[in-house]
């Protein structure tokens, strides 16, 4: 065990500030990670204040993590000091379920072990997330980097990136088709980005018509204000599918209304309160509404190697530890394009 400089939420009311942390010493199949930059999610923000009612303090949050190993096992193999290498939001799983074995660790049956706020097997207590100085992971949960990435706008990636790239995967978005994305925040201005890559022609909704220039420089061919009753009217059942980004309340019976028959909405923003759906859009095209988690390690490391051969990563504010409490503060008033990161080295 070593001890490690941290930044920590100690109570659900109080701001996050320097705190040292224990790491478990490298296993045998263990990579230990010197972090470099991590990513601001806002489930960094949900977790520090307790709002989904769970959190154990102290909280350590950050699971859009990219490093440099410092340290690897006798056992391991895929890694060796010096690489760059990225965590998302899973460090483990049961690794022996039928989810884990297809590749989808993130459905595991068991439950996986989140970066921050999961059961700690090795040391009690719950884990600590990249906020910090260093990590140590299972090999397994350990992802490879390209050099030709812009290193602090690639961490979001390993959280809003993977996010919004596994459904486009899943429901197989590609040339010919026609997607929406709904919301242009740090999920949506990803989704914008992967589908423009994978040839579709794509749609962003938003309210705000400030975003139609932003939208179009990340690869929206169109740019709808959800809003305007005529926009929406104009694109009735013209979608294959529907990516919405969005965590805020909002009428998802308007999108069911725009896909083809067999089209998809699916959602990948998490609005606090339930919200209404009507049948009749869902039984009179036979549409789906479906949701969909982060990816898979596989999935994720496609991901990353997608974004080194199109050269895509996020639009990030780069800031540092001593600034983060205003950026949660910011990030609730959406004043951010589009993501934060942290830059470590100012821990």
């Amino acid at each position: 065990m070593f001890r490690c400089e941290a930044y920590a939420a100690p109570a659900h009311d109080k701001p996050l500030a320097s705190l040292t942390i224990d790491r478990r010493d490298v296993t045998p199949e263990d990579v230990q990670i010197d972090i470099l930059y991590c990513g601001v999610c806002h489930s960094d923000l949900h977790m520090a204040r307790n709002e989904w009612g769970f959190s154990s303090y102290p909280v350590v949050p950050g699971h859009e993590i990219v490093g440099r190993v410092s340290k690897v096992g006798a056992a391991v193999t895929k890694f060796k000091e010096g690489d760059l290498v990225g965590v998302g939001c899973m460090v483990d799983s049961c690794r022996t379920c039928s989810n884990c074995q297809e590749g989808l660790e993130q459905y595991c049956e068991v439950g996986n072990i989140q970066t921050y706020g999961s059961p700690d097997k090795h040391l009690g207590g719950t884990t600590h997330g990249g906020y910090s100085k260093s990590i140590v992971v299972y090999e397994g949960f350990v992802l490879r980097i390209s050099d030709k990435l812009d290193l602090a706008a690639t961490a979001p990636l390993l959280c809003a990136g993977i996010t919004t790239w596994s459904p486009l995967r899943h429901w197989k978005v590609g040339p010919g088709q026609k997607v929406g994305i709904v919301g242009l925040g740090g999920l949506g201005h990803m989704g914008v980005k992967f589908a423009h890559a994978l040839g579709a022609h794509v749609v962003l909704f938003t309210t705000s018509a400030s975003k139609v220039e932003d939208a179009k420089r990340l690869g929206a061919n169109e740019v709808v204000i959800s809003k305007n009753a005529d926009e929406m009217a104009a694109h009735a059942q013209s979608f294959d599918f529907i990516l919405d980004c969005v965590s805020a309340e909002h009428d998802m019976n308007a999108y069911l209304e725009l896909l083809k028959r067999d089209g998809t909405l699916c959602l990948v923003g998490a609005p606090e309160k339930p919200m209404s759906v009507h049948a009749f859009p869902l039984l009179m095209a036979r549409r789906r509404l479906a949701g969909s988690g982060i990816g898979g390690i596989a999935e994720t490391q496609e991901m990353l190697d997608f974004c080194a051969e199109h050269g895509i990563t996020s639009d990030v504010e780069v800031i540092d530890i001593k600034d983060i409490n205003a950026a949660y503060e910011r990030m609730l008033k959406s004043d951010v394009k589009y993501r934060f990161t942290i830059d470590m080295n100012s821990l």
